[in-house]
């Protein structure tokens, strides 16, 4: 009790030093409670984002592990020939293949839709958006003239020669329509989240065969189409198949083509999304069969080539997951289940979500290099003016030991008016950053997601791509015009709710210790070498 009355008192007697001491510590407790809290608020964010995330995945063809296990060539490396046969020889998962690997325990969901192309039947009365690139008459003509034969007559041999169903070479041409035949109304993604909803008439039913859909309202504004009319489609490898759709419903798609500048579907109006035309998968399913019956088939003699008049199409499962916990054992399970290695499972929603956490995880790792940096000027301050402390101080040591108060109790008065002097000036700074750590956090954070903008925008500066303007809001003009999102589609978090809690208080803490210790420890080598005699002899 008495070394507690007698630190007290020295603090008292000392103000002007123990001020000083009380800034220092407060700057470095407010500047650890601002680092301390930046990472927890990303850790809080990144679990929060990640528990809420339902995680989907898809099974596709591994290309690079197909080309690797080709047939080795003369030097005992795949050659060319080998690798495209390994790629014409392969094929993409059966429903009922994809319905197997769904039967895995951690597969919350399992949906799947299949997507033809198709031209318009006449174009007069149902004519696609097209907001494509234009080509000058010379390249059309020569587009034209680049023809491939088939059963079904001359087809097109530009970009869709050779890209059939599940990549299958020589399956035709690409239409200017997307039709996609959804499995249920829960796979309809972008109606789920609100990104596109049905403002006239109604979805079709998701079980049916009738050949009803849905068209977006770009597509019927353009063509005068209401709910109950119909739209006659065509094979696009073979004219006389016909197939007529009846209009359930018109749907709006906010991230359609509005942009300034329109959007560049590619080379073709197939990319625009204001042609995607929604039906059921029975609908679809039961057209495709129908063209695959009726289909004709022919090899080419030169090229071995084969082509085929039906329809182009392709099928594609969603597995969903409650968690990615779930979706890390998705593949084992898969495996077990009989999926070869020439599978691989990739999810794009967490690439996005570890795409959207960048800022923030640059931000984190800066508040991490920022508290060391801190910490290590700060125990360095504290010791030197320890140093200095003890050295006024000595001739009290001297006497305080002369008169019987062992070395390490003396030790310990000092150590307990750093204590007071330090957890004092923690509990302030406490207070101080945790009134600023939300509005510092979502500052730097602005800062860091400009930062990471600009640095995308030096980057398509260096391809000769126009540049971003610099308000956050506004996308590129490059990007508009490719039908593209900024960041590759990504959305950064960009705000934090909570930073300071419980753990970084305690965090705080611990460093309060952490500093009275260290800094203490070179005042008690002092003091545990002074001798009082010396001490008091020589006073001056």
């Amino acid at each position: 009790m008495y070394i507690l009355k007698n630190a007290l008192r020295s603090i008292g007697r000392a103000k002007g030093r123990n001020i000083l001491i009380g800034v220092i510590v407060l700057v470095i407790a407010v500047s650890s409670c601002l680092a301390l809290s930046i990472r927890k608020a990303a850790e809080t964010a990144r679990e929060e984002t990640l528990s809420g995330l339902e995680v989907t995945a898809q099974i596709s063809l591994d290309r690079m592990q197909l080309m690797e296990n080709a047939e080795p060539g003369s030097h005992e490396r795949p050659d060319m020939s080998s690798m495209l046969g390994a790629l014409q020889g392969a094929d993409s998962l059966t429903l009922e293949e994809m319905e197997t690997y769904a039967q895995a325990e951690c597969v919350k969901d399992f949906t799947y839709s299949l997507t033809a192309s198709l031209n318009s039947a006449d174009e007069d009365t149902f004519a696609p958006v097209d907001t494509s690139v234009s080509f000058s008459e010379e390249n059309s003509e020569n587009a034209e003239e680049n023809t491939m034969p088939g059963p079904g007559g001359d087809m097109p041999g530009d970009k869709d020669q050779g890209a059939g169903p599940a990549g299958k070479p020589g399956m035709g041409s690409q239409g200017d329509f997307t039709v996609i035949g959804y499995s249920f109304l829960n796979a309809m993604a972008d109606f789920v989240s609100g990104t596109s909803t049905v403002t006239e008439g109604t979805v079709f039913d998701e079980d049916t065969e009738e050949l009803q859909c849905l068209v977006s309202d770009e597509l019927a504004t353009l063509n005068s189409l209401s709910v109950g009319d119909t739209i006659e489609l065509m094979n696009p490898n073979d004219e006389e198949e016909i197939v007529t759709f009846t209009i359930t419903g018109i749907y709006s798609n906010s991230e359609s083509s509005t942009l300034e500048g329109g959007r560049m579907g590619g080379f073709s109006a197939a990319g625009d999304p204001a042609n995607e035309i929604y039906t059921s998968y029975a609908a679809l399913k039961k057209v495709a069969d129908t063209s695959a019956e009726n289909a004709e088939t022919a090899v080419d003699e030169e090229t071995g080539v084969e082509t085929s008049t039906a329809i182009r199409t392709q099928l594609s499962g969603v597995y969903s997951f409650a968690s990615a916990e779930a979706y890390e054992k998705f593949e084992e399970e898969a495996r077990g289940l009989g999926l070869d290695d020439a599978y691989s499972i990739s999810s794009s929603d967490l690439k996005n979500y570890e795409n959207s956490l960048i800022p923030l995880e640059n931000l984190s790792k800066f508040a991490l290099y920022f508290l060391i940096v801190v910490l290590a000027i700060g125990v360095i301050i504290l010791i030197v003016l320890n140093i200095f402390t003890i050295r006024d101080r000595k001739y009290e040591i001297g006497v305080l030991t002369a008169i019987g108060m062992k070395k390490r109790k003396v030790a310990l008065q000092f150590i307990i008016e750093l204590f007071i002097v330090t957890f004092s000036s923690i509990l302030i700074g406490v207070a101080v950053g945790a009134a600023v750590s939300v509005p510092t956090t979502n500052a730097l954070l602005e800062t860091q997601i400009s930062a990471q903008q600009e640095q995308q925008n030096t980057i398509a500066n260096n391809f000769g791509r126009p540049n971003m303007p610099s308000d956050r809001g506004e996308e590129p003009q490059m990007m508009q015009n490719a039908g593209m999102e900024p960041n590759g589609g990504n959305t950064y978090i960009d705000q934090v709710s909570s930073a300071t809690d419980w753990t970084v208080v305690l965090q705080l803490m611990g460093i309060g210790v952490l500093l009275t210790i260290v800094s203490s420890c070179a005042a008690m080598v002092f003091i545990l070498r002074y001798d009082p005699l010396k001490i008091l002899t020589n006073r001056d």
